[in-house]
């Protein structure tokens, strides 16, 4: 390295084609074209093999919707974003691997970390009063049979319009906004333990508190929590980790350290997935200037699709399915004989396994009574062994656990709800900071060419 480039501003380097390439979300043949256009300028260095950009000229058309190839035909909308990487069989949250993130650190934490660049130990999300009893009331206005997708949506719309500064787009508002929604939701979810006798559904949830705290961040206990000032059970079920505060919500099964811990990853490892649908109608929104709740309520549309968030739900119910009849290899005949995917296999983003599910089967292997579901998951997996693209994914993974733990089939959507909503809130931050109105693609007509008669 030479001392001119010690000296250099990183952001005056100079950018290779493919590095503006991928800046523009482009292939390197429109960054040329963009040069020919005279909306970039290129540059031959001494002795180097290719053009170089100037990165504040790269930067600065991305800025303008330069990401996306101007031929039209074909054209894919392309969005910078410093979020998540997925390389080569690895997830990444702004460069760190989520599988270390999610052996280390609570979902709190790493929400936090993803907002704000800062990992607060021990940070709790705590409800508002006003937003709490706003969605409790509307979710508790609708029908018994409701489905927990419903509930969440109704309740996002509820703590809204108790918020009155929801419109203030500033970043602290936004988080303090985000700090307090993902509670909201999480509190306004009706106990699965409600049914019981209180005595036994006070015991239940003060031992979630107790396995969340022996929880924390990866297993270590929380140093301020002891047996002499335990919170009464009503406070714990709402102002603990927010792992167990979801566990009550999920199943009435009492609650363990090690399933806990599950849980916990799961949150962690499902903040966020690059541009998936829901993240993606997130980021649109976000560019018309909707405010965080509305945000939110546009994921948990795209999200409540039957090929994004219940997918983990059919492999919930393939997973009941071989252990009723003890066989993997017939019930994977069944549903390709029918014309259906084997839920919980393969991932377009993903040649070989998802991380997200090695991560969380690494974790099961430690809850014992995830034995038969997590038994049930590899003859899943060795009877489909010779496809090798049909490698387990995290719903394969999260089934295990909603199997084994009393969880009804809707639980893993619920799980993956919950958890996205910092992922979704961490990319409406990147969307406000551009242009508003930019992720609009242009529409391809094919009707009827005009003039046409009056009908």
């Amino acid at each position: 390295m030479t001392d001119h480039d010690v000296a250099q501003d990183p952001d005056e380097r100079r950018l290779s084609t493919r590095e503006a390439a991928d800046r523009l979300g482009v292939k390197p043949e429109t960054v040329y074209a963009y040069v020919s256009r005279g909306q970039l300028t290129s540059r031959r260095e001494p002795g180097g093999r290719g053009s170089t950009f100037d990165a504040k000229e790269v930067d600065a058309l991305a800025r303008r919707g330069g990401r996306r190839e101007p031929s039209g035909a074909g054209s894919e909308l392309a969005v910078r974003t410093g979020i998540t990487l997925i390389d080569r069989d690895h997830c990444y949250f702004r460069g760190v691997d989520t599988s270390e993130l999610a052996a280390h650190h609570s979902y709190e934490e790493v929400a936090e970390w993803l907002w704000t660049g800062e990992m607060r130990r021990g940070l709790r999300f705590t409800a508002p009063h006003d937003a709490l009893t706003a969605a409790r009331r509307a979710v508790d206005a609708l029908p018994a049979h409701t489905g927990p997708m419903d509930r969440l949506q109704v309740a996002v719309i509820a703590a809204a319009a108790a918020d009155p500064l929801r419109f203030d787009l500033s970043e602290r508002s936004v988080l303090d906004t985000a700090r307090t929604l993902i509670p909201t939701l999480v509190a306004a979810l009706p106990r699965r333990a409600a049914g019981r006798p209180p005595a036994q559904a006070g015991a239940e949830e003060a031992g979630a508190e107790r396995a969340g705290d022996e929880l924390g961040a990866g297993g270590r206990r929380a140093a301020e929590l002891g047996a002499a000032d335990q919170p009464a059970p009503e406070l714990a079920a709402d102002d603990g980790p927010l792992a167990p505060r979801l566990w009550s919500r999920l199943t009435s099964e009492p609650a363990d350290p090690p399933s806990l811990r599950v849980l916990d990853a799961a949150l962690v490892l499902l903040i966020d997935h690059d541009l998936a649908a829901s993240t993606l109608a997130v980021r649109v929104a976000a560019s018309a200037r909707a405010h965080p709740y509305a945000i939110v309520s546009a994921g948990f549309g795209a999200l409540d699709g039957a090929l994004h968030g219940a997918a983990s739900g059919l492999a919930h119910r393939m997973l009941l399915e071989v252990l009723d009849r003890g066989s993997a290899a017939a019930v994977v005949a069944d549903h390709l004989r029918a014309g259906r995917r084997v839920p919980g296999l393969g991932h377009p983003l993903y040649p070989g396994e998802d991380p997200r599910a090695r991560a969380l089967f690494a974790l099961l292997e430690d809850v014992p009574r995830a034995r038969p579901a997590l038994q049930a998951a590899r003859d899943v997996i060795t009877t489909t062994a010779r496809h090798k693209e049909w490698r387990a994914n995290v719903d394969l993974a999260l089934a295990v656990l909603t199997v084994a733990t009393g969880m009804p089939a809707e639980a893993g959507e619920t799980i993956f709800a919950v958890a996205r909503t910092a992922g979704w809130i961490a990319h409406a931050l990147e969307e406000y900071d551009e242009p508003p109105l930019r992720m609009r693609p242009s529409g391809q007509y094919s009707g009827p060419r005009p003039p046409q008669p009056l009908p």
